[in-house]
């Protein structure tokens, strides 16, 4: 049976079907839905983990124990897997250990546009690469099988448009969950130096062996058209291209990017006059090409720099000019993101805004706070890093600096990779205030539960961790809880925080404008005791409008949040109840 899925799910399908049962991930987009994916198949264990670190620890437990297992990040995600994944490159496994990771070219939603590529060949594990949902479902299946016979993690190499595009899957019957049996061994997997140098021989070993793999593999296939032209690609350069090229070139296609096949690469360049590259962002398969004395174009003709597009690479390889596309009225209006109406997080950056902080910003929604007209944020590194960057900034710029200077950081962002800075800051008599902004979920992935819901992936019951008793707990004496649509209320508890010589904690606590549980009523209007102050603008909720002169609120996009009523000083906005 053929059925049409997106690639992550076809990616969650191939696991299940190639007899998976434990998956552990943290959410981030473009992987997300992998996960989501899996949760849909009762017979595999899944969990979000509290960060990408954990859940390939405790995917590579899994495999170590004898279980199919699978973690899944995105780019950047894999930065804060990195430890245990260069390690496991050692250990090997025992039953098969897949590591999906999605890159962002055009960085959809990322801060930055990463090549994971890099880590294959830095970490020296093999890495799939395919082209659309049937192959991300074939691959993920394959790549069991190649954890397996040569006894290694595998990573699987999906982009933003292979992640989230739809084509279809042919659907088998899933085979026996693998369960091999433990059997204890130190020397294989307890990395202390002496069992370590022994077990690096074994990886040099095997990436030779996987060399040979990659020559031979149908994976990695040559189509021949009869052209003098060729064209290596992976992924969905490769759908591109051939979309762009057709019949014109011929192709190599590699589904297996690292190892690159040294042979079949040369004997595919000494046959054609001319040879393209086409890969999003870096040279990786150019250099290998280069590097082996192939004479191939590619960055040279094509950009480092975010997505290719069919155009653009016919353009290139024809020199035919694309057809400018059709514009209508002057233009194609952009629509920048924006906090949505009624999020929680619009009432803590107006106050932020009004008292002219310093903001270390972080990872998620709120990230949105940098934007006009709150453009409140000074900073956005990486997940976790708002807590650690305001403590620098405190220090670098003196005591007086720690009254200006606030972090922002999200519930979930703050299990993730937020509390060792806050214990840091503590523990090196540091000052300032976190802001740690708890809307009760995950928000910018698409509402996942962590541990500060009470909720497992699989929405049972579970324990909450209780912010307030954390802080404390890792030495900060004042902490607070306010509401951020409470906004005198608020701006009072960020002001006594700052006054605070040490250090401080304010949980900004309201839950997500979305969650099913919330449900505001009601729309506000603006009466005629406006006095066109501006103020309600300044939030930056999308509901809010000038028209002809006067602020006024689009009904259709207001949900009743309340929030201006509580900005306006002049009691000109009102809340109307539906009827």
């Amino acid at each position: 049976m053929k059925k049409l899925l997106l690639g992550n799910a076809a990616v969650a399908r191939g696991a299940y079907e190639a007899g998976a049962r434990f998956v552990s991930s943290y959410p981030g987009t473009p992987s997300t839905e992998i996960t989501e994916e899996c949760v849909k198949f009762p017979e595999i264990w899944c969990e979000w983990a509290p960060n990408e670190k954990v859940a390939c620890e405790a995917s590579i437990g899994a495999a170590i124990a004898g279980t199919r297992a699978l973690t899944c990040c995105k780019h950047v995600g894999l930065n804060v897997m990195a430890d245990p994944v260069f390690t496991a490159s050692y250990t090997g496994v025992n039953a098969g250990l897949v590591i999906a990771v999605a890159d962002d070219p055009g960085m959809h939603s990322s801060q930055n546009e990463q090549d994971s590529r890099h880590y294959a060949k830095a970490a020296k594990l093999p890495m799939l690469e395919p082209s659309d949902s049937g192959e991300c479902r074939d691959f993920t299946v394959l790549a069991y099988e190649l954890s397996e016979r040569f006894d290694t993690p595998v990573f699987l190499r999906l982009t933003t448009r292979v992640a989230h595009s739809q084509s279809l899957v042919e659907l088998k019957e899933p085979a026996e969950p693998v369960k091999k049996p433990y059997v204890k061994d130190p020397a294989k997997y307890v990395m202390v130096p002496a069992n370590a140098v022994k077990r690096h021989v074994v990886v040099e070993d095997r990436t030779a062996a996987l060399a040979a793999y990659a020559e031979e593999t149908p994976l990695n296939r040559v189509e021949n058209n009869g052209s003098k032209t060729g064209v290596i690609a992976a992924g969905i350069t490769w759908d591109y291209a051939k979309e762009a090229l057709g019949d014109s070139a011929d192709y190599l296609k590699l589904g297996m990017v690292y190892p690159l096949p040294e042979k079949k690469i040369l004997d595919f360049c000494a046959a054609h006059e001319t040879v393209y590259v086409l890969e999003e962002l870096d040279p990786f398969i150019e250099e290998f090409c280069k590097a082996a004395g192939a004479k191939v174009i590619g960055k040279e003709a094509f950009s480092l720099l975010g997505e290719y597009t069919v155009n653009g690479i016919r353009s290139v390889v024809t020199g035919e000019a694309p057809e400018a596309p059709a514009v209508e009225n002057g233009g194609i209006p952009v629509r920048p993101p924006v906090m949505c109406p009624g999020c929680p997080h619009r009432g803590t950056f107006f106050v932020l805004k009004k008292l002219g902080l310093t903001v270390a910003g972080d990872i998620g929604c709120y990230t949105l706070g940098a934007a006009p007209p709150l453009a409140s944020i000074d900073t956005t590194v990486c997940m976790g890093a708002s807590v650690s960057a305001a403590h620098g900034m405190i220090k670098a710029l003196g005591p007086e600096a720690a009254k200006k200077t606030v972090s922002v950081i999200g519930d979930s962002t703050f299990i993730h990779s937020g509390i060792t800075g806050l214990i840091n800051t503590v523990y090196n008599k540091g000052a300032g205030t976190v802001i740690i902004l708890d809307n009760s979920i995950t928000g910018m992935t698409g509402h996942q539960d962590n541990p500060t819901t009470g909720r497992t992936i699989r929405g049972e019951a579970t324990k909450q961790v209780d912010l307030a008793a954390l802080c404390k707990a890792v030495g900060v004496d004042d902490v607070q809880v306010a509401d951020p649509f409470d906004v005198k209320a608020f701006e009072q508890a960020v002001r006594r925080a700052a006054e605070n010589p040490e250090v401080s904690v304010v949980i900004a606590q309201r839950p997500c404008a979305l969650l099913k549980g919330v449900k505001y009523t009601g729309r506000a209007r603006i009466t005629d005791r406006c006095r066109t102050c501006g103020l309600c603008l300044k939030a930056g909720c999308p509901a809010i409008a000038v028209k002809d002169g006067k602020p006024v609120v689009d009904p259709a996009q207001c949900n009743g949040c309340g929030l201006c009523v509580n900005i306006c000083p002049f009691g000109a906005i009102e809340k109307e109840e539906e009827a």
